[in-house]
């Protein structure tokens, strides 16, 4: 028996090893025998090429990762070490030609905008950009949290740089296109306004959302951008306030509004179907014309109007007491007995559902209507959410899953066409990051330093395994490995640490 089991305190003294003596808690059921380990077959990894997996930002990946309840009890833990801090998620690009040889390729970009490359399997960088400004800023509290994003055509990566830049770069060497607009600035005053959100991809432009640095120092607006991935054109900008100026606004002060910041982990989600562009704002003025401070905004595909507004009653209140509505953005829902919904949360510490349909309750355009959502509940112990949340349809119910400082609780949604509700279906009093699901399992990120498994339907906590302390930081899950970058860009450290699970022997 000693000889056949790998057994869960041998898989608890890799960890504590690992991680300076925290504490590892594991399901002894999910601590495979060594035969079973020898003879795990991990998948070939598949793409994970953007924040959240998807263009809606679900948080669910593949369906097949060789990670699963009977295993993950032996994950061992691996600490890369990395030129700068990852306060934000890693993409992963399978079979990428670098340099003459093919790689399952791991990419991320650091606080000062450092973009890495690194062997899936090995963990060694591959190539690395780095901006030709970053002694002007490298250091200081002019950051970046955002999560590069892959182009559909897997040739290149489109990653952020502190001075307001988005650049693209050759997976196969990490060379900056310097052709059409490349790169694209995509602010006037880089020292107020952040390229914080992760990239997403709508068609053939690319998305980039605004938003400030703590503390609010005006002037900035949040905006969303979108550029022609071809070109480089800055082909629309839609500005929060000022929203009737169709470009950026030099300088932000010029516009006698400030803040409505875009800043969620999830900004800006992509309907499916439509190509919409849902957004939210954090604190700032609203008027329902020109100024549009802590609402969730449908805009067209193209981003250049918007099409309707959510504003929640509590609107001047929000604003004046720094509640941010914007801290997440929209969790879209799949469709629910013909209904298209998704979940806002918010500092306030509440969800909101909302109809895609009639985001303020009407099926008119965007105007100065408070209130209108379908439903309200309590975000996790009422704290304020600052995560994405993830959305899992299984076995015919539809499942979102909330992390934020003080828990993490799972929703179903119920109550048929006439009447949707959000209820509450487990609780867990371990707080978390966005949280994601692969290969049937639920992953979340304690910033306090633990990566939590859980069995998604049930609220089951398989292992909870010891990893550094961090922020906005998430996983990812691909061949038989969750990738996690650690580490808070409020530091403003100059190297940081990639933690890698892995099963021994692969």
């Amino acid at each position: 028996m000693r000889r056949a089991l790998l057994g869960a305190g041998a898989v608890l003294a890799l960890l504590l090893a690992g991680c300076g003596g925290a504490t590892a808690s594991i399901d002894p059921a999910a601590v495979p025998t060594s035969a079973t380990l020898a003879r795990t077959v991990i998948p070939p990894a598949t793409d994970w090429s953007q924040f959240d997996f998807d263009a809606q930002r679900s948080g669910v990946g593949p369906a097949s990762v060789g990670l699963g309840a009977h295993n993950v009890g032996a994950l061992r833990l691996r600490k890369v070490r990395l030129p700068g801090t990852v306060d934000a998620s890693v993409i992963e690009l399978h079979g990428i030609v670098v340099h003459g040889r093919r790689h399952d390729v791991l990419v991320m970009t650091t606080t000062y905008g450092r973009t890495l490359a690194l062997d899936l399997r090995s963990a060694r960088i591959l190539w690395e950009f780095t901006p030709r400004d970053i002694r002007s800023y490298q250091g200081s509290a002019q950051i970046t949290t955002a999560t590069p994003i892959a182009d559909p055509d897997r040739q290149f990566v489109y990653a952020a740089s502190p001075d307001g830049r988005v650049h693209k770069l050759a997976l196969s060497s990490g060379r900056e296109v310097h052709s059409g607009g490349w790169p694209v600035s995509v602010t006037f005053d880089p020292t107020h306004e952040k390229l914080a959100s992760p990239f997403n991809i709508s068609g053939g432009s690319l998305v980039v959302v605004t938003d400030g640095y703590v503390g609010d120092a005006p002037s900035y607006q949040g905006h969303v951008v979108t550029i022609a991935r071809a070109s480089g054109r800055i082909a629309s900008v839609w500005n929060a306030l000022c929203s009737d100026r169709h470009t950026l606004i030099d300088p932000p002060r010029s516009c006698p509004a400030s803040d409505a910041a875009i800043w969620g982990r999830n900004a800006g989600a992509i309907e499916p179907g439509t190509g919409r562009i849902l957004v939210a704002t954090g604190n700032g003025p609203f008027n329902g014309s020109t100024d549009w401070g802590d609402s969730v905004l449908e805009l067209s595909p193209d981003g250049k109007q918007l099409l309707q507004n959510w504003t929640p009653t509590d609107q001047a209140q929000l604003n004046s007491n720094d509640t941010d509505l914007g801290s997440t953005s929209p969790a879209i829902l799949p469709a629910y007995h013909g209904r298209r919904l998704a979940v806002q949360g918010g500092k306030a510490g509440l969800l909101d559902l909302l109809d895609l349909n009639r985001l303020d309750g009407t099926s008119g355009g965007p105007g100065g209507r408070l209130g209108g959502q379908v439903d309200q509940v309590g975000s996790p112990d009422g704290a304020e959410v600052l995560t994405a949340p993830a959305v899992w349809s299984h076995d015919g119910r539809i499942w979102v899953f909330v992390g934020d400082g003080s828990a993490t609780w799972a929703y179903v949604l119920t109550g048929g066409a006439a009447h949707p509700r959000l209820r509450v279906a487990w609780k867990s009093g371990s707080g978390g990051t966005s949280p994601v699901i692969a290969g049937g399992l639920l992953y979340v990120y304690d910033p306090g330093g633990a990566l939590d498994i859980y069995v998604p339907a049930t609220g089951h906590r398989l292992v909870s395994l010891p990893a550094g302390g961090g922020h906005w930081n998430s996983p990812i899950v691909i061949g038989g490995r969750v990738i996690l970058p650690v580490g808070n860009a409020n530091d403003h450290a100059t190297s940081g640490t990639l933690d890698i699970f892995h099963l021994a022997g692969h």
